[in-house]
C-alpha cells in the first residue's frame, strides 16, 4: 500500500503486480523487482538484517504475513528479522505506539495475529489507547501495565527510531523489505506489473529477498 493510498483505503482492493517475464527467465531485475539503496545504510557486521516495513491495519500486510512468517523461521544463522512499523499518518501512528507498545511487554508475537483479525475480519478500529487495551486484556495482556507502556518514553523512542528507518530506506508503501541495508523489494514489486494472488505475490517477494540476501552476503 502507497503512502498516499492511505487517506483512501479500501481494504478490499487488489495488490497489483505478478511475477513478470524477466523474474522467470533471468532472476529478479533491479529497478524492476527490487530497489538498490545507495548509500547502503550502516549495518551489523556478520549479520544481514532483514527489515519489514508494515502496518496492522494495511490489508497487504495482512495478506502477507502468514508466508512471510513461515519463511522467517527458516532463516539462517547469520540474518536477522525483524518488523519496524510505519507512521504514515495520525491513525497509523496509533498503531505504530501499540505495536512498539506490545513489543516491550513482550506480547506483540502472540498477539499480532488477533489485532490483524480485528481489524481485517472483525472491522474494528483500535485506533486509541483504551479500546486497545480493552481488545487485549482477554489476550493476556494487562491493562494497566498496556497503558503505561503505550504512554512510556521508551516507546515513543522507538517510535522516532521506526520513523528514522523507514525515511532512511525511502519507504513509500507497504509491506516492504529492506534487506541488509543495501536492498528493498515487496510484493507489489515482485509482480514486474502483471495481476496475480496475493500469496503468489508474496510468495515471490521472498523469492526475491532470497536473492538479495545472498547478494548481501557476497558483498559483507
Amino acid at each position: 500500500m502507497k503512502r498516499r493510498d492511505f487517506s483512501a483505503l479500501l481494504a478490499s482492493a487488489p495488490l497489483a503486480g505478478a511475477a513478470g517475464s524477466a523474474l522467470a527467465q533471468g532472476g529478479p531485475v533491479e529497478g524492476r523487482h527490487y530497489q538498490v539503496i545507495n548509500p547502503a545504510l550502516p549495518t551489523t557486521p556478520g549479520k544481514i538484517e532483514v527489515v519489514e516495513f508494515f502496518w496492522y491495519g494495511c490489508p497487504h500486510c495482512f495478506a502477507f504475513e502468514p508466508v512471510l512468517e513461515e519463511w522467517a523461521k527458516k532463516l539462517p544463522a547469520d540474518v536477522v528479522y525483524r518488523k519496524a512499523h510505519v507512521a504514515f499518518r495520525a491513525n497509523v501512528k496509533i498503531h505504530q505506539r501499540m505495536f512498539y507498545a506490545l513489543e516491550a511487554l513482550g506480547k506483540e508475537a502472540v498477539t499480532r495475529q488477533a489485532i490483524f483479525n480485528a481489524l481485517h475480519l472483525q472491522g474494528q478500529t483500535l485506533d486509541d489507547a483504551k479500546s486497545q487495551a480493552k481488545f487485549l486484556s482477554p489476550l493476556g495482556v494487562d491493562p494497566a501495565k498496556y497503558q503505561d507502556a503505550y504512554n512510556s518514553f521508551g516507546v515513543a523512542t522507538k517510535c522516532t527510531q521506526a520513523e528514522k528507518l523507514s525515511e532512511a530506506f525511502r519507504i513509500d508503501g507497504v509491506p516492504t523489505l529492506g534487506i541488509g541495508g543495501r536492498f528493498l523489494t515487496s510484493p507489489s514489486m515482485a509482480g514486474g506489473g502483471q495481476r496475480m494472488a496475493e500469496q503468489e505475490l508474496g510468495q515471490k517477494a521472498l523469492q526475491i529477498a532470497d536473492f538479495l540476501i545472498q547478494r548481501a552476503r557476497n558483498k559483507a
